[in-house]
Formats: structure tokens, C-alpha cells, sequence
């Protein structure tokens, strides 16, 4: 809502007869000093915004009050008169400094040049006023009417509204003749997200999708036709296979500024999420999704289906992962690049150390279960809202229910699960996250001095009765769905921290526990506890150690993760069925076939795109 157009007016411009004539559309016989405050009703205006005008008189009001005034303003319109030169001079002489004196720097008024009594002359004062607007940037546009004959009155006040609500400022350049860098920025990002299969180019399917998401309806083939052949005839590499490139893009939108469609532009970037700034609102980036205590957040199947579009329109060679520079020209929508070397060590990735299509989307599962308000925001620059046209990006959101319940329940809908791993220095947790991923202690070492940027979380999907789950582990945290205590079998001194902890955190605690002997491929020393971590766990009714080692030659197996993903699946039978190996054999029954049919399948839609 535009709280108030103030007319700001020299003495005996017609500023007051400009508003009496506007209210009752007929020139007074009999004029005020100063005119009441008035509102012009929505209803009434081209803009449908309910508009304030206050007029100022020097003779009723102080300097004080004009102070007031101009801090409260949302637009100020300055008269003067076309037939007195001292009424323009005073202009710029004293009206725009007094205005910029009283404002920020940084949040100035806009201002509107009325030119008044048109009526009594026969040249228009433009060739003077035009200067004056080249030097003030603040100066909007300049409009000359006639409070007498009517003229341009509603055009006026119009005017007024327009510069608040689609200012120029933000956008143009007018002594450059060209578009502001932020705004280059910002009409960017909407043409790479509206470029749905990358190719730098717009063609007509996706210039008709731009169209209805900006203003509800599509454009007849002609019209597209039309707009092409604009661009086609001002610049030579605005159009290219017959679709629109980025310059004919940018080339589009300079046009509509120039030519006084300011709202044509401002009607795209609001929908794309930016305030008058050019910055992208909180309330775009940041929707309000509630998540009551003891629940967690995962991505829905809609989200998996748009980060999959986007995985597979960047991901140029159809490798089934992204290469560096893929990953660069994905980010180029973010104000920052949101991957830090970490990721790599956090999630699966090739031979090259490029992030495979599950490390991607693994990525995304881990950063919605632990921040969920980062993933909307990395959701709000990809532009999932716009894309699949939804209110916000909160509809890629599940808010699972409460933990208490599923173990009420004794079953859960959740997806994503979290293993939290204790144990000494050196007993081998690294090696444990690292083998997660597919990687063997070689593969890893040689990682490590390639990249040396060491990750506290590994995340990876396991198959736990052919349902595809996220299984979350990360080193020396407390809450979780599940626990590994790791031990080194070569180290005397390695399980006596494995049964603190245990007894310190997990006694009495519902979360099941699993002790593992790591390093397993190494001789085995007798630990110097007073129980054989055997003995401690038959005492504590928890499953026998288990062994582990990523020593190998071949990629380590998933099996151990599968269990505890299953454990964390069905908690109310981890002191009871857990410890019959046919409930490990059947929890993990199918996780190769199903791990071997997800990627086929992925590779399959592929061939089909």
C-alpha cells in the first residue's frame, strides 16, 4: 500500500488547484491555501492501491512539519509552473537538496516533475526539464498538465503510484542507456531457470512456461513470432535456433524500460522472488514450515523428481555424475557456491572424484534433515516453487511425525535415519564413514591427500526389505536412531572409551547400540577392561561385536550399514529379533538387486530423455 503521495509545490504553481480538480474533477472557483489530506480508494486507480495525498503549504506550515512530511513519504511530486523560468530554477535550486538533505542516501524518495498551467502556454517545458532529469536520478519522469482543462491530471497521480510500485532506479541506467548489474543478475537467474533443459537458449515451449508463470497466459505462436523478430532486428546474436538467447533476453527487458513498461519487468522479477532491491525477500527464501519437536524433515517425491530434472539438464555428458564445472554452471543460480570441498568426503563419488547422481542427491537429504531452512533457501534459487508451481518451496518439505509415536507404533514412514559413531582417537570412525561410501582405506587415504578436507557426516542410501532408505552416520554426537561404538581389535586400550560412553549415554536409553570391531583384518589383542567386549555386550544384551575393516582390496560392503538401518528402523526389535542372524539376512535381503535396479533405472530415463 502506498501510504501517501506528498505534492511538494512552490507558491502559486497550481499545486492545490492540481488536487481539488483531481477530487472533483472540475477546476475551482475558489481555491485554499492548502488542500485536505485525502485518500484516492483502490478501486479508482490504474494500479488498484489505495493512495494519501498530502498537500504542503509554506504559508500554514513550518519547516518542521515539511520535515515530518518528507520522512514519511513514499513519493514526492514537485510542481512547477512551464510559464515561470524562476518556478523551474527553484527546481533544482532548492527543492531536490532539501529533499536529499532529509533523506537516506540509500533509500531516496522518488520524485515526480509536474509541469502545471500547460493551459497558458503553446511549448512544452521539456527541453528545459530534460537536463534537470539527466542530472538527478531520483527524478522519475516528468509529466506536464493543466489543473484548468483537466489535462493529464489522472495521469499524474498515476504516474505518482507507478514510481513506487515499479521504480526505475533499481533497474536502468538512464546516462548508460543500459540495464543495472544487479538487475542483469537477477533476469539471469530467471532465464537459467527458465531454460529448463539448459541449452542457453529459450525456445517456445519454455518462453510460453515464462509466460504463464509471470502472467497467467501463454503466447499465441504469432506473438512469439513477433517478439523474436523484435530482438532479431536490433541485434545480431539475440535469437539463435529460432530460440531466445540471454542477450535477446536482457535485450527484451531494456526494451520495455525504454519504453516506459517498467511493470512488465517488475511483474517478472516479483515473481521470481525479489523485493525493490533486487534481493531475493526472506519470505521467498525462508516460507514459515512448523516442525514440532522430536520430528524430522526429508524431501518429498516431488522435490527428488526436480532435483533430478536439474542433476540431469546439468550433468552435459551423461556420465551419471556432475564434473566440477557442472557443479559451477548448477550453482550459478546461488549468490555464493553452497559446496564446500567437504562434500566430496561426504558423499558417494566416481573414480575422478566427481559427485555421482546418488552422492547429489544425498547431499540434498542430509542438508534437509539437518538445516531444513538452508534447503529451502538452496530450493528458492533453483526455483523449485516456480517450476512446479507451488506456493512456496515448504511443499517439497515432510515433516515426519514424532519419533515417540513410530515407537508407539512399532513402525515408522520415515526415510532418512541417523548412526551416530563413538569411539577413542584412531580406533577407526573415519575409516567406518569412508567405507560407507564405497570407499576401502586405499581409495580413501588417496583421497585425503588429493582434497584434505575432513567431513564429520557420510551419507548414503541402503535397501532394508527393498526400501530404499537414507542411512546418516556421523562421528561423536548424541542424538540419533541408532549407535555404533567402534573399537580397534589391535589397540588394548580402544574398547575401554566404547564402554563409557555406553554406559555413560546408552544404558537405559531406547536407542539401539551396536559395537564394532574395527581394523578387523589386524591381529587381535585382548582389551584392557574388566569384560571382553563379548562379555560386555552379552551382559548388556546387545548383539555380539560386530567385525569390520576397510583394508581391502575391493569395495567394502554394505551390509553392516543395511543392519543398522534396520535397527533404527524397528528400535522395539533390537534387544529381541536383532540377534537372529535370519532377521540380518532377511533385512538385508535384496540391497544389491536394489541398488543395481536404481541406478539401471536412473540410466534408463536417460536414454529415454
Amino acid at each position: 500500500v502506498i501510504e501517501s503521495i506528498y505534492t511538494l509545490l512552490l507558491a502559486k504553481v497550481g499545486k492545490t488547484s492540481l488536487i481539488m480538480s483531481l477530487v472533483s474533477e472540475e477546476f475551482p472557483d475558489e481555491v485554499p491555501l492548502r488542500a485536505e489530506e485525502i485518500t484516492i480508494p483502490a478501486d479508482v486507480t490504474p494500479e488498484r492501491v489505495p493512495t494519501h495525498i498530502v498537500d504542503y503549504s509554506e504559508a500554514e506550515q513550518s519547516e518542521e512539519q515539511l520535515y515530518q512530511e518528507i520522512s514519511k513519504a513514499n513519493v514526492i511530486c514537485i510542481v512547477y509552473s512551464v510559464n515561470s523560468k524562476k518556478s523551474i530554477e527553484k527546481v533544482t535550486s532548492h527543492w531536490i537538496p532539501l529533499i536529499n538533505d532529509r533523506t537516506d542516501k540509500d533509500s531516496r524518495v522518488p520524485l515526480i516533475l509536474v509541469g502545471n498551467k500547460s493551459d497558458l502556454v503553446e511549448h512544452s517545458s521539456m527541453e528545459t526539464i530534460l537536463p534537470i532529469m539527466n542530472q538527478f536520478q531520483d527524478i522519475e519522469t516528468c509529466v506536464e498538465c493543466s489543473a484548468k482543462n483537466l489535462k493529464n491530471i489522472s495521469e499524474l497521480f498515476y504516474y505518482a503510484q507507478k514510481a513506487v510500485l515499479h521504480p526505475t532506479g533499481p533497474l536502468y541506467c538512464p546516462e548508460e542507456k543500459e540495464l543495472k548489474l544487479s538487475c542483469i543478475k537477477a533476469l539471469t537467474r530467471i532465464f537459467k531457470i527458465t531454460d529448463l533443459d539448459n541449452d542457453g537458449i529459450l525456445n517456445d515451449n519454455e518462453l510460453n512456461f515464462f509466460q504463464r508463470t509471470c502472467f497467467n497466459t501463454p503466447l499465441a505462436p504469432q506473438a512469439l513470432e513477433d517478439v523474436k523478430n523484435v530482438v532479431r532486428r536490433n541485434m545480431a546474436d539475440g535469437v539463435k535456433d529460432n530460440g531466445l538467447t540471454l542477450k535477446g533476453f536482457l535485450f527484451l527487458h531494456t526494451l520495455f524500460i525504454q519504453r516506459g513498461r517498467h511493470e512488465t519487468t517488475w511483474t517478472v522479477l516479483r515473481r521470481f522472488g525479489y523485493d525493490d532491491d533486487l534481493e531475493l525477500t526472506q519470505e521467498y527464501l525462508f516460507p514459515i514450515i512448523k516442525i514440532p519437536p522430536d520430528c524430522t524433515t526429508e524431501l518429498n517425491h516431488n522435490a527428488y523428481l526436480f532435483l533430478q530434472s536439474v542433476f540431469d539438464k546439468h550433468d552435459k555428458d551423461r556420465d551419471c555424475a556432475l564434473s566440477p564445472e557442472e557443479v559451477k554452471d548448477l550453482f550459478k543460480v546461488f549468490p555464493y557456491m553452497p559446496w564446500g570441498p567437504d562434500v566430496n568426503n561426504t558423499v558417494c563419488t566416481n573414480d575422478k572424484g566427481w559427485i555421482t547422481y546418488q552422492g547429489y542427491l544425498s547431499q540434498w537429504t542430509l542438508t534437509t534433515y539437518l538445516d531444513v531452512q538452508r534447503s529451502l533457501e538452496y530450493l528458492g534459487y533453483l526455483g523449485y516453487s516456480i517450476v512446479y508451481e507451488q506456493e512456496s518451496q515448504a511443499a517439497a518439505i515432510t515433516v515426519t511425525r514424532s519419533k515417540r509415536i513410530d515407537l508407539q507404533k512399532k513402525q515408522t514412514q520415515r526415510s532418512v535415519f541417523r548412526c551416530n559413531v563413538f569411539g577413542a582417537a584412531g580406533s577407526g570412525k573415519s575409516g567406518f564413514l569412508q567405507a560407507f561410501l564405497g570407499r576401502n582405506l586405499q581409495v580413501s587415504d588417496s583421497n585425503n591427500s588429493k582434497t584434505p578436507c575432513f567431513s564429520y557426516y557420510a551419507i548414503s542410501t541402503t535397501y532394508v526389505y527393498g526400501q530404499e532408505k537414507y542411512l546418516l552416520v556421523r562421528s561423536e554426537e548424541l542424538a540419533c536412531d541408532v549407535v555404533c561404538l567402534v573399537y580397534d581389535v589391535n589397540d588394548p586400550r580402544s574398547f575401554e572409551y566404547c564402554a563409557k560412553v555406553y554406559k555413560q549415554y546408552f544404558i537405559d536409553s531406547k536407542t539401539p547400540c551396536v559395537v564394532i570391531a574395527a581394523k578387523s583384518d589386524l591381529h587381535e589383542v585382548r582389551q584392557h577392561y574388566s569384560l571382553s567386549p563379548h562379555d560386555f555386550c552379552r551382559k548388556h544384551k546387545l548383539h555380539p561385536p560386530q567385525s569390520f575393516t576397510c583394508n581391502t582390496t575391493t569395495v567394502p560392503t554394505k551390509d553392516l550399514y543395511t543392519r543398522l538401518t534396520t535397527m533404527a528402523m524397528y528400535p522395539h526389535m533390537a534387544q529381541a529379533d536383532l540377534k537372529n542372524s535370519t532377521f540380518w539376512l532377511r533385512a538385508s535381503l535384496g540391497a544389491t538387486v536394489c541398488a543395481v535396479l536404481g541406478f539401471a533405472m536412473y540410466r534408463a530415463l536417460l536414454k529415454q530423455r
